[in-house]
């Protein structure tokens, strides 16, 4: 749960008001606010930093209109893999695992919206740097900066091209609101960033960027551009910066601030403006979207072959539906809702679990990509010891020799299921059309490989008159 508290949001959030028809500027309506008379100062920038979290935080909320920021992310990753599924194959949950989703999907808008309200406000946050102290002024860019290479790295990995909006924009700035970019110019802001990100940050809270963070994020973006050189020493570094695998795999959900961790968003149980409700949202009958992010028999059954002891705290039947299975890693402040799966102690709406967006099992597998440079296999003796490692956590001990492509990415499956990973990870090695064509094949869905980029928002769409452009197949 976070270590640091929310002193000054309510100040923040009330200086950041519009001062334009909220209807007239999207993606980023609150680009056209005015801070003019605040941010002037060290204390006054700091709740600004403190927004960018409360952004990444999102909105515990039934509105679609509220920024859920990552508390929605399952639904546009892990469902649209072969991890998850709705229970019920209705309305717009539905729409992501059936490859069946429509550019007025309100999810699709509000995880963008969410995102480039990140990017907002570490924008903000940025164009004030002047007036900050020269000792905080590094880490208030490392962090600023951090958070704008992450919404950024999942916009382009889902939307494709997309607008790029460096600073803050005024309300006739139209064109910079509503132009696509081009993904290597996304990619080259997200590097400059990070590594700007690295540079100013130290190592410190979990529920702030640190520079092992910025350090992992970082590998993931070379991973994915095919850098694969820079990956492996970023990796290395992290590797060498005391962070351990927990011995107790289960620990790793429920022990927060443990030294795996390097990155999670923070939240804290009971105060609707501080919790999160996704780990509500996994269970059948508890919640305001009950049965959602449902584990699909293909991930069971590979959990069922590979996961080790991974397997008993990564899904389990639902009590009350013996016939689906449910996500146990974040199972609400910890509890198992008793012998019928529904009756919590607390409200589980109002969950206090962080979401974990890099930890060290993360790190070893990837130096392991790294290693292995986009070839078939490996057999170097620094891959194999990284990969070992996460392995025998699993009590899977047996030696390993050598380690194919197919391997790497049925650990990386095994090990951070359900961590909205999995969807990423079939994108970088170059199998998400075939995993997902058969996928759709078996199940009677409709992928094609459009499908592999989400619509950009109609809502969008229409409000640019004409300059934002739709995706292909939408």
């Amino acid at each position: 749960m976070k270590q640091y508290t929310y002193i000054g949001v309510a100040l923040f959030l009330a200086v950041v008001t519009l001062s334009c028809d909220e209807d007239f500027l999207q993606p980023v309506p609150e680009s056209a606010v005015s801070s003019v008379g605040y941010f002037s100062n060290d204390e006054e920038i700091e709740t600004g930093v403190i927004g960018i979290y409360d952004a990444l935080q999102g909105e515990n909320s039934t509105n679609l209109n509220d920024k859920r920021g990552v508390q929605i992310e399952f639904y546009v990753t892990e469902m649209r893999s072969d991890n998850t599924r709705t229970k019920s194959q209705e309305g717009e949950a539905a729409q992501f695992e059936s490859y069946t989703i429509t550019a007025n999907n309100g999810l699709v808008e509000n995880y963008y919206r969410s995102s480039y309200n990140t990017i907002y406000r570490a924008n903000l946050v940025l164009d004030n740097l002047a007036n900050a102290s020269e000792s905080a002024a590094e880490r208030f860019e490392g962090e600023a900066k951090f958070a704008r290479a992450y919404s950024y790295f999942n916009l382009v990995r889902l939307y494709g091209e997309i607008p790029l909006i460096d600073k803050v924009i005024g309300p006739l700035d139209k064109e910079a609101a509503f132009t696509k970019a081009s993904s290597a110019a996304i990619y080259e802001l997200i590097v400059s960033d990070l590594e700007t990100a690295v540079a100013n940050l130290e190592n410190g809270e979990i529920n702030r960027a640190s520079k092992a963070a910025a350090q992992a994020l970082l590998a993931k973006v070379h991973l994915t551009l095919g850098n694969y050189t820079q990956a492996q020493t970023l990796l290395e570094s992290v590797m060498n910066s005391g962070f351990s695998l927990e011995s107790n795999f289960n620990d790793i959900f429920y022990n927060e601030g443990n030294n795996e961790v390097i990155f999670a968003i923070g939240y804290n149980p009971g105060v609707e403006t501080d919790s999160q409700d996704f780990s509500a949202e996994f269970m059948n009958g508890v919640g305001r979207t009950s049965g959602v992010n449902y584990v699909t028999d293909e991930a069971r059954a590979i959990l069922d072959e590979k996961g080790g002891n991974r397997t008993q705290y990564s899904y389990r039947q639902d009590p009350s539906q013996l016939t689906q299975y449910q996500v146990t890693k974040y199972l609400p402040n910890g509890e198992d809702g008793g012998s019928d799966g529904k009756t919590f102690d607390s409200d589980a709406t109002l969950s206090g679990n962080d979401w974990i967006v890099l930890r060290y099992a993360d790190v070893l597998l990837m130096h392991v990509e790294a290693i292995m440079a986009g070839g078939p296999e490996t057999s170097a003796a620094a891959a194999l010891n990284s990969f070992q490692q996460v392995r025998n956590r699993a009590g899977l001990t047996d030696p390993v020799t050598s380690i194919t492509k197919q391997d790497l990415l049925d650990e990386r499956r095994v090990e951070l299921a359900f961590e909205n990973q999995r969807f990423f990870d079939l994108l970088r090695f170059g199998v998400a059309q075939e995993t997902l064509s058969a996928l759709s094949d078996a199940n009677g869905y409709s992928f094609s490989a459009t499908d592999l980029l989400l619509p950009i928002p109609q809502r969008e769409i229409n409000l640019s008159n004409g300059l934002l452009e739709q995706n292909p197949g939408y």
